[in-house]
């Protein structure tokens, strides 16, 4: 079965390695230590402090191979190449909401990526899709579950 591109930005390619060394070369460390002190501490049948560390170290590990795989198949998207009025991966939107007034800056990131409260919005999210391969002055109506979004795009930077 192939396995599929996971699309990233040179931010999040960069992110995803630096966890994985993080996980690697400290909390690998720090999880050993705890399950050689917790060893010390007697009866492992019966020892809390034991099999918290060895959950831990089974979830780090587990992470270890997930980050692994998905940087073996990470594709990352150079915004530089792509042309600067339309929206693209990488792209940073400034959209105003045609009902509100309100304006919103999102960056179009990877499903990976994808942080809300950063207003960095997935390309597989419905306003992700939306705007994608739009041109600044479009106007863009996004299916959404309270209703439809009425958006237009002012401004697209990379």
């Amino acid at each position: 079965m192939a396995e599929k591109e996971v699309f990233l930005t040179l931010g999040g390619l960069k992110k995803l390695e630096e966890e994985l060394e993080y996980l690697k070369s400290v909390k690998r460390r720090e999880v050993a230590e705890r399950i050689k002190e917790a060893i010390g501490f007697g009866d492992l049948s019966e020892n809390s402090e034991y099999e918290d560390a060895k959950n831990e170290q089974a979830f780090i590990e587990g992470r270890i191979l997930a980050l692994e795989k998905t940087l073996r198949h990470a594709r990352v998207i150079d915004t530089q190449e792509l042309p600067d009025n339309v929206v693209s991966l990488g792209s940073k939107v400034t959209v105003k909401d045609v009902d509100s007034g309100e304006e919103m800056t999102y960056e179009i990131v990877g499903s990976l990526e994808a942080d809300p409260a950063e207003m960095k919005i997935s390309v597989q999210s419905p306003v992700g899709k939306a705007l994608l391969g739009r041109e600044v002055g479009s106007l863009v109506e996004i299916q959404v579950p309270d209703g439809t979004l009425r958006y237009q795009i002012l401004n697209v930077s990379k």
